[in-house]
C-alpha cells in the first residue's frame, strides 16, 4: 500500500492525457463494438441480441468504473493540511497528441527501438515533462520566478566534421588497442570520467573497456556501471565514435598492463598521444585512474561535440533507475509547477569543506573531530580559517540562508520544493528553518510509495541518479553549493531546452547575509538583482575557455537559427 502522502495539490493542474483515456476505452468490449468489420445486415441482426446489450452495457460500466478509479488516483493528495496557493498551473500551449507523446516518451521505461543496432541521436536523448505556465494573482517577483528563460533559438547541433566522420570507420572497429578507466567519487564524478574516457579513447584510437567504478570510501557503493547506466544504449550510441566491449579479449588478459595514476592537469590532445600511443600499441592495454578533470576543458571542435554525445545522448541511466525517477517527476509534476533544491547539508559535505554547520557547537565539534582524524577528505584551501571560507563563497547556504535566498527571489511560501540530495546533518532539525518558510517540502524517501526505494537503500549512486532524474525535470532548479550534480543538471537543462536554473553567487551575497540592517525588502532588491542574468539563458562557453563544455553547450554543441543537426 502507498505511504501517506505529505504534500497537498496547491496548484491547478493539467487533466490526464487523452492517450491514457482511450488506454481505458480500449481494454473494454466497447472497442470492440466500434470497431469491428463490417458485417452483413443478417449477421447485424444476430450481433444485437439481448445477451449482446447485456455484455455492452456491463463493458461501458467497468470501463467507467476503471475510469473513475484512475481520476481519483490523479487527484491524490499530499498533505493533510495543505499550504494553498492562489496559482493556476497550466502546461504551455501544445495539441493534446503532443502532449501525450511528450508525456509517454518522458515516462516511458524502455525505447521502443531498444533492439534495433542502429543509433538514433535525436531520439536518444532524455525527453522531459513538459513546463507549466503558471498564471493567477502572482506578485512581480512571483511571476519573474517562474518565467523561463528565452533559449534564443539555441538546440543542439551535433554536427561532425568530414574528418572525424572518415576517421571512425578504421577507428570504430579497433581490435589491438584498449583503454580501460577507473572511474572515482560520487555519481556526476564518475559521470564526467566516463565523457572523458570516451574521449581519450577516440583520441588514443582505441577500443574502450566498460568503465570500472571504484568503491566510494564516503559511500561505499559497490555498483557496477550496468547497475547505474544502460550498458547497451551506452554501447550502441558511441558505435561511430568508439568501439566499446563490457571486458578485455582473452589475447589481452596476461598482457603486461601499464597503469598510469598520476596525471597532470589540462592535458591536451597531442601530450595524450605523444605520451601514451606507443606504449599502447606495443602493449596493448592502458589503464587510467585518477582522469578527474584531468582532460583540458578546451578541445578541438569534434572532441567537444563528443563529450555531448556522451553526457546528454550516450549515458542513460539503467531501466529500473529510469522508470523510478520517471514515476517520481511525474508524481512532483502532476501537482504543478516545482522547484529541486540541491541541498548539501551531508555530514561529508561539512567535512570536506571545513565550514561550520549552523546547528550549534555540538554539532560543529563532531564535524572537527571527523575532519582531525581524516584530514584528507578537506578539499579547501588548508591555510583558510571557516570565517574566510564562507567570505569567499566556499561554504554550502544552509537551511536557513537557503530559506531567505528563496523567498529574495519572489519564491511564494506555498510553493512545493523537491529536496534533492542525501540525509542532512543533524536530521530533521537542519531542515526546520526551510521548512518553516516552505511547508511544501519534499523528498524522494516521502515522495516514493513503499518498497520502491527498498532495492537501492544502499546504492547511493541510484539515489543520486532518481535525484538527478526528478530534478532535471523540475520548473526551476536550484544548488545550494556548488558541485558536479550543479553543473552537470545546468548543462543538461540548457541542452534539453533551457530550463531555469538559479545558482546562488554566495561570494557576492553573503555580506549582506550578515547586515542585520538590511529590511527584507532592500534584501530582495539586491539578491534579485545579483541573479539577474543568472538565470538560465544561453551563455557561451567562449567566454570563460576554462568552463566545461557539459555544463555550457553553446556554441560547441548547440547552434543559433537551425533546426538541430544530429
Amino acid at each position: 500500500m502507498a505511504r501517506a502522502r505529505s504534500m497537498k495539490n496547491s496548484f491547478i493542474t493539467l487533466t490526464p492525457s487523452p492517450f491514457m483515456i482511450f488506454h481505458l476505452f480500449s481494454i473494454s468490449q466497447f472497442t470492440s463494438l466500434l470497431f469491428s468489420p463490417k458485417k452483413s445486415p443478417r449477421n447485424h441482426q444476430k450481433f444485437f441480441t439481448p445477451q449482446t446489450l447485456t455484455l455492452f452495457f456491463l463493458s461501458l460500466l467497468v470501463t467507467f468504473s476503471f475510469l473513475g478509479i484512475f481520476i481519483l488516483n490523479m487527484i491524490q493528495t499530499y498533505q493533510d493540511n495543505p499550504v494553498t496557493c492562489s496559482l493556476i498551473s497550466t502546461s504551455a500551449p501544445f495539441s493534446l497528441c503532443a502532449h501525450s507523446a511528450m508525456l509517454l516518451a518522458s515516462l516511458s521505461s524502455t525505447n521502443s527501438n531498444i533492439e534495433d543496432d542502429k543509433p538514433r541521436l535525436a531520439g536518444s536523448v532524455m525527453m522531459l515533462l513538459p513546463t507549466h505556465i503558471v498564471a493567477g494573482d502572482l506578485t512581480k517577483e512571483e511571476r519573474e520566478f517562474w518565467e523561463q528563460p528565452d533559449g534564443e533559438g539555441y538546440k543542439p547541433c551535433l554536427d561532425f566534421s568530414i574528418g572525424y566522420r572518415r576517421k571512425s570507420a578504421k577507428i570504430s572497429k579497433e581490435k589491438k588497442r584498449f583503454l580501460v578507466v577507473v572511474a572515482s567519487g560520487g555519481l556526476n564524478q564518475q559521470r564526467n570520467q566516463i565523457v572523458d574516457a570516451v574521449v581519450m579513447a577516440r583520441i588514443l584510437e582505441a577500443a574502450l573497456v566498460v568503465p570500472v567504478l571504484q568503491v566510494n570510501a564516503i559511500w561505499e557503493d559497490e555498483s557496477e556501471f550496468s547497475d547505474i547506466f544502460d550498458f547497451k544504449h551506452f554501447k550502441r550510441t558511441l558505435q561511430a565514435d568508439v568501439r566499446v566491449v563490457s571486458s578485455l579479449p582473452s589475447t589481452h588478459l596476461m598482457s603486461r598492463q601499464s597503469i598510469e595514476n598520476q596525471l597532470p592537469y589540462n592535458i591536451s590532445p597531442l601530450w595524450i598521444r605523444a605520451r601514451f600511443f606507443k606504449q599502447l600499441n606495443e602493449v596493448g592495454v592502458l589503464v587510467l585512474k585518477g582522469l578527474d578533470s584531468k582532460l583540458s576543458k578546451n578541445l578541438p571542435p569534434d572532441l567537444q561535440k563528443l563529450r555531448c554525445k556522451v553526457a546528454f545522448h550516450a549515458l542513460r541511466f539503467a531501466a529500473p533507475i529510469q522508470e523510478l525517477g520517471n514515476r517520481l517527476a511525474r508524481r512532483m509534476w502532476i501537482e504543478g509547477p516545482y522547484i529541486a533544491l540541491h541541498l548539501r547539508l551531508e555530514k561529508d559535505v561539512w567535512v570536506r569543506t571545513g565550514c561550520l554547520t549552523g546547528l550549534g557547537s555540538e554539532y560543529d565539534e563532531t564535524i572537527a573531530k571527523i575532519r582531525q582524524y581524516q584530514p584528507e577528505y578537506l578539499t579547501a584551501k588548508l591555510n583558510m580559517t571557516h570565517v574566510q571560507r564562507r567570505l569567499a563563497g566556499l561554504c554550502p547556504l544552509n537551511a536557513l540562508e537557503i530559506a531567505r535566498f528563496l523567498k529574495a527571489l519572489g519564491v511564494p511560501g506555498c510553493a512545493r520544493v523537491y529536496i534533492a540530495g542525501g540525509e542532512p546533518f543533524g536530521g530533521p532539525r537542519a531542515l526546520q528553518p526551510l521548512a518553516a518558510e516552505f511547508p511544501n517540502l519534499v523528498r524522494k524517501e516521502r515522495l516514493a510509495q513503499e518498497a520502491e526505494l527498498s532495492p537501492y537503500l544502499n546504492r547511493s549512486s541510484a539515489l543520486a541518479a532518481v535525484d538527478y532524474i526528478v530534478s532535471l525535470n523540475s520548473n526551476v532548479f536550484v544548488p545550494s553549493h556548488g558541485g558536479n550534480m550543479g553543473r552537470a543538471l545546468q548543462g543538461h537543462r540548457a541542452y534539453v531546452g533551457h530550463r531555469k536554473h538559479i545558482k546562488p553567487n554566495k561570494r557576492a551575497m553573503i555580506q549582506f547575509f550578515e547586515d542585520s540592517s538590511i529590511s527584507d525588502a532592500e534584501f530582495g532588491i539586491i539578491i534579485r538583482k545579483l541573479h539577474n542574468r543568472a538565470q538560465g539563458q544561453p551563455e557561451p562557453r567562449t567566454n570563460k575557455r576554462d568552463r566545461d563544455v557539459t555544463a555550457y553547450p553553446v556554441p560547441e554543441c548547440m547552434c543559433k537559427h537551425r533546426t538541430g543537426i544530429y
